[in-house]
């Protein structure tokens, strides 16, 4: 790539069959996020540019990226950005990366609280911060990695507060800078613990949601590289069974919703009804249910405190 004539168009189509022939998972869509990136573009105004040159400069800076894609390493890594929700996430190693199945995390979330499933949770006796006096309606999520989840939430439910849950000092500072930059770093409250042992129980939250860690031991070795070498072990790794953090969140989850409140989780292929099953031996919830993600996987478990 020493030619000084490379224009956009070129240097796409090159690079996608270069992935292509490495083994590049998503060759093409890789090539097209890098290079806007690089010459701070849209996807869309690569093709409507797609005979621009490009600089010199520019053509380093792709190649180096290039080079370490290539080698395995995440595009959102490599950019510093995933889009999640219609919203721009920032992302470091270390964190883990949104994925689009989650968001039906989030529309299970909204759906509950719009139509009112939450009922009379929707009135928390108690306050998350145990202050007298204060009646805001308060969620909670368990596991907040980037905070794309809690900070869309926050985004669609202006009226309510939000406590935010991480064991990772890292994954905590990246979601309190995603709060600020999406406006809602007001209303969410960010605290490091691990699951819910840092709070007091109590019926204060409406809505508990989570997306712990739930890939089994076994999975875990087949998963791609770019995940594997990549990505944040403990916030992927379930356990034998993929349950090792959501079966005790399961086991507690009641003490902190009011009548009403609402729980959804978010579980891998084939854990739907070991986590349903897990929420009926609490005798705490009703309407259980779980929904389907785009790919036809029951992708989150929800139910209503009785």
């Amino acid at each position: 790539m020493t030619d000084p004539q490379w224009t956009i168009l070129k240097t796409l189509r090159w690079t996608a069959d270069y992935f292509r022939g490495k083994g590049v998972l998503e060759p093409r869509a890789s090539a097209e996020v890098l290079l806007a990136h690089v010459l701070g573009l849209s996807r869309l105004d690569l093709y409507l540019r797609y005979d621009q040159p490009l600089a010199p400069e520019e053509l380093a800076r792709f190649k180096v990226l290039m080079v370490r894609r290539r080698q395995g390493e995440p595009v959102a890594y490599l950019t510093g950005h995933r889009e999640f929700w219609s919203l721009d996430f920032q992302v470091a190693p270390g964190v883990l990366i949104p994925r689009p199945e989650t968001e039906i995390l989030v529309s299970a979330a909204l759906e509950a609280a719009r139509n009112k499933m939450v009922g009379t949770g929707l009135q928390p006796a108690a306050s998350a911060t145990g202050q007298e006096g204060d009646h805001r309606i308060w969620g909670v999520e368990i596991g907040v990695g980037s905070g794309a989840v809690v900070v869309a939430l926050a985004k669609e439910l202006p009226q309510m507060d939000w406590l935010a849950l991480d064991l990772s000092a890292a994954a905590l500072t990246v979601a309190r800078d995603n709060a600020r930059r999406h406006g809602v770093g007001g209303r969410l409250h960010f605290v490091r613990g691990d699951l819910v042992s840092g709070l007091k129980p109590g019926p204060r939250f409406a809505l508990l949601v989570a997306n712990l860690p739930y890939v089994p031991r076994a999975e875990w070795e087949q998963l791609p590289k770019d995940i594997r070498d990549f990505e944040p072990r403990e916030a992927l790794l379930g356990g034998d069974d993929g349950l090792d953090l959501i079966r005790p969140l399961v086991r507690q989850a009641q003490q902190y919703l009011p009548p009403g409140g609402c729980i959804a989780l978010e579980v891998g292929a084939g854990q739907a009804e070991q986590v349903l099953d897990l929420l009926r031996e609490t005798e705490a919830y009703e309407q259980l249910e779980s929904l389907e993600d785009y790919q036809g996987i029951q992708r989150v478990v929800r139910g209503r405190r009785r």
